[in-house]
């Protein structure tokens, strides 16, 4: 599988509670914060959830 670097460009406050558990599953927590994760189809649901908040790169 290909692995993907996720980056959290925009902040969690004001957003509902599953968007900030999304984000903590994906290793985020921190505006700039990055995490490689493999890129699996449950990975690209968490990440179609939260697209507003992260970018997304091959890593």
């Amino acid at each position: 599988m290909a692995q993907i670097k996720i980056t959290q460009t925009r902040s969690q406050i004001r957003r509902p509670g599953p968007q900030k558990k999304t984000l903590v599953a994906l290793g985020l927590g921190r505006i700039g914060q990055s995490n490689t994760v493999e890129e699996t189809d449950q990975i690209k649901g968490m990440i179609a959830k939260v697209r507003h908040l992260v970018s997304v790169e091959a890593a």
